[in-house]
């Protein structure tokens, strides 16, 4: 009878074990016998709805007999044309993602009908007559729930196009607080601390929703940009959103990716963009040393923050390298320090910029895995 106890027992602890691990996804370096997926090369590519089939056919050709694995199509989220070129650009052996600009709308004929969407400064200027730094910059806020949802409307749409493997975000953010250091002289600009006319969203919604919670007013702080509650709020706007798109892109059997700022904490600082916080599959931080005045060094630097940050959490991170101007020595050592401090792989800023002595350094650094 004991025997009999002893044995019912066994069965019971071998049954709930076998359940508890139904569904469990293994962990970092948990089974060390499976084979490390191989590094892994993506481009960001810009499409024209007027070129024709036969002249993507062949830029994707390139591509893949250079050594690029995956290429990242904006389409100015227009679904059908994304659908026109996916299995082109998989014909061709490349993996397709759906790059979208996401709080960021610049052209989007639905928005313009929509004033009240879009960031309002610090200084009480809207980014829909007032664009921050430059033309383009239409940023929406991310707290009023017709503006968050077209945005999340357009992921949906994306994310239902066949032979496509991601959505991927970018501009999922804020307008740049501060902008990187090598690019300050090009506006002239002097950002020593949060100027006004780039600290954003101050709408009335954000206002209202932010004094409901916190039982005080950012408009009438003296220093705004040292209220941990308001600055964690905005963090928050943006991440709800990127959260409610990964929900989308999963039911659609797609994952969700995004170009972000180069580690979490910069990102945190310069745009209102936490990443690591975010419910997402992969990051591509843009990791572009020129514009911080660094040597590629700091892409080995850049690359290892975010990588620590992301410790167990599931989400890979690919090293963005920005190409235009960069020697074919200073694109090896690059893609070197990226992959020595832990990314999954790189990608290029963009396609059509990379030269023929570059493409040289990818195929070389391919063949080195």
């Amino acid at each position: 009878m004991k025997l009999h106890l002893i044995l019912a027992s066994l069965l019971a602890v071998v049954m709930f074990s076998c359940l508890d691990n139904i569904d469990r996804k293994p962990q970092v370096g948990e089974n060390q016998t499976q084979k490390e997926q191989p590094f892994k090369y993506w481009t960001w590519i810009t499409a024209d709805p007027k070129r024709d089939d036969a002249s993507y056919i062949s830029e994707f050709k390139k591509y893949k007999a250079n050594g690029l694995d995956a290429v990242l199509i904006n389409t100015n989220t227009d679904p059908v044309l994304l659908g026109r070129l996916a299995p082109l650009a998989k014909k061709e052996g490349l993996e397709v993602h759906a790059w979208i600009m996401a709080m960021n709308r610049p052209g989007d004929s639905i928005v313009r009908q929509h004033p009240e969407w879009y960031v309002v400064s610090r200084k009480g200027e809207s980014a829909y007559d007032h664009r921050p730094y430059v033309g383009y910059y239409e940023f929406l806020c991310p707290t009023r729930e017709a503006s968050r949802n077209h945005v999340l409307r357009l992921v949906e749409g994306l994310s239902k196009v066949e032979d496509v493997a991601s959505v991927h975000l970018d501009y999922i953010r804020f307008p740049d607080v501060y902008l990187p250091v090598g690019l300050l002289p090009k506006y002239d600009l002097v950002q020593n601390e949060e100027l006004p006319e780039y600290d954003f969203c101050y709408c009335d919604v954000c206002i209202e929703e932010f004094q409901k919670e916190y039982h005080k007013n950012p408009r009438e702080m003296e220093n705004p940009a040292i209220d941990i509650e308001w600055k964690q709020f905005r963090l928050n706007k943006i991440r709800n959103v990127v959260n409610e798109a990964y929900q989308i892109a999963h039911k659609n059997n797609k994952i969700l990716t995004a170009a972000v700022f180069p580690y979490p904490e910069m990102a945190d600082h310069m745009v209102r963009q936490r990443w690591d916080k975010w419910d997402i599959d992969a990051v591509l931080p843009m990791i572009y040393n020129v514009f911080y005045n660094e040597g590629t060094d700091w892409v080995g630097f850049a690359t290892k923050q975010g990588v620590d940050d992301l410790k167990d959490k599931g989400t890979e991170l690919h090293t963005g390298i920005y190409v235009p101007g960069m020697s074919p020595e200073d694109l090896a050592n690059a893609i070197r320090e990226a992959r020595k401090n832990g990314a999954k792989g790189v990608s290029f800023f963009d396609g059509p910029a990379i030269t023929d002595e570059q493409f040289e350094v990818i195929k070389s650094s391919k063949q080195e895995q």
